[in-house]
C-alpha cells in the first residue's frame, strides 16, 4: 500500500497486479509505504477501513482509494505460475506438478487446498457499509491509463520497472472449466469489466 498525503490518494496492491512494479517505482515519492506485514502491505478495503481510514478521519483528510484489478483467468494463472517457484517447493503452496486446469479446480472447490487458496479480486475492493470505497479501479491490461492517471495526479513522470514477473507457462482452460469458473466467481468478472 502507497499513500500519497498531498494527492490525497491512496494506492492498494492487490497481490498479481503489478503492485510490485508500482511500489518500485512509486515508493520515493510517497508519503508512506507500507511494506510489511503482507496482511497490510495488501490491505483490502475492509483491512483499509479498519486501520488506516480513522487516522485519516482525525486529521480530517478525505482520502481517495486507487486499485488495480487484472482478468480473472490471467489473475489465476499468475498465482498458479508464481507458486510454481523453486522457492515454494515442498510447501503446501507450491502448485508444482499441478496443471492450471488442476489449480483452477482446487481453486473452485468448496475446501480451497492452500495452493489455491488466493482470495478475490471482488472481495478484495468490495465496499464498506460506511461508504469506503474505490474511487479509481483501474484494469492491469490499460497500463497506459494507470500510468497516465498517476502520472497526472502525483505530477510526475512514471517509468515502471518489470518487478516479481513470474515464470511463462500453459494456462489453457477446458471450455466447460472456464464456464464453470465464470459462474462461480461472476462478482470477479463484473468487477473487472467495470473497471477502466
Amino acid at each position: 500500500m502507497l499513500i500519497f498525503w498531498k494527492a490525497r490518494l491512496v494506492l492498494l496492491a492487490v497481490p498479481k497486479t503489478g503492485s510490485s512494479a508500482y511500489e518500485a517505482a512509486l515508493a520515493p515519492h510517497a508519503s508512506m509505504t507500507v511494506l510489511d506485514p503482507p496482511e497490510l502491505k495488501h490491505a483490502p478495503v475492509y483491512r483499509y477501513n479498519r486501520f488506516f481510514r480513522p487516522m485519516f478521519d482525525k486529521m480530517e483528510a478525505e482520502m481517495e482509494l486507487m486499485a488495480v484489478i487484472r482478468e480473472p483467468v490471467s489473475w489465476l494463472g499468475s498465482w498458479y505460475r508464481y507458486r510454481q517457484r523453486d522457492f515454494l517447493d515442498g510447501r503446501p503452496s507450491s502448485t508444482k506438478g499441478l496443471s492450471f486446469a488442476q489449480f483452477v479446480e482446487a481453486y473452485l472447490s468448496r475446501d480451497r487446498p492452500p495452493c489455491a487458496n488466493v482470495g478475490s479480486q471482488a472481495k478484495f475492493i468490495e465496499p464498506r457499509p460506511n461508504g469506503t470505497a474505490v474511487t479509481h479501479l483501474f484494469k492491469y491490461e490499460n497500463q497506459a491509463a494507470i500510468v497516465g492517471f498517476l502520472e497526472d495526479r502525483l505530477g510526475l513522470a512514471l517509468d515502471l520497472p518489470r518487478e516479481n514477473v513470474s515464470p511463462r507457462g500453459d494456462l489453457s482452460l477446458p471450455p466447460d472449466l472456464e464456464a464453470r469458473l465464470r459462474r462461480a466467481c461472476a462478482a470477479d468478472f463484473e468487477v473487472w469489466a467495470r473497471a477502466r
